[in-house]
């Protein structure tokens, strides 16, 4: 009895905590908590619908943020420069299925969050979770 109380007791700790991974620490951007519902039978999140398109979404986290259709899913980060700080040239741009930050003019994709190219930057995109319903995407930190 003793010794499945005390498997019990350290099961969740193992099990109970985990994050699948999911890393967001980056001392240059802030956590903010939202959550949104992005209908993509909309006309302006329509493009959604097909693999490698990309929307802005600008209400919620630090600078607006990119929501991607990898094919296989999809992805959000923040639009925030990730090895800057949030400053006036901070946001980032679409360039087909990447990013570019108009601080350095460093490329990151859009299927991964890392830096296209290069290398020496310590921070990849911020990344947002997203759960698919239907037609309806929610992204939420």
């Amino acid at each position: 009895m003793k010794k499945h109380f005390i498997l019990l007791a350290i099961l969740p700790f193992f099990f109970g905590c985990s994050d699948s991974g999911f890393n967001n620490n980056n001392p240059y951007l802030p956590n903010y908590t939202f959550t949104i519902d992005i209908k993509m039978n909309l006309p302006a999140y329509s493009d959604l619908q097909f693999p490698s398109n990309a929307v802005y979404y600008s209400a919620v986290g630090i600078k607006g943020i990119y929501i991607f259709n990898t094919g296989s899913g999809y992805n959000a980060f923040d639009a925030a420069c990730p090895n800057q700080a949030p400053s006036s040239c901070g946001i980032m741009t679409l360039k087909g299925i990447n990013i570019v930050c108009p601080c350095d003019n460093v490329e990151y994709s859009l299927f991964t969050g890392q830096v296209t190219g290069q290398s020496g930057l310590q921070y990849p995109l911020k990344q947002y979770r997203v759960e698919v319903n239907g037609n309806i995407l929610r992204v939420y930190n």
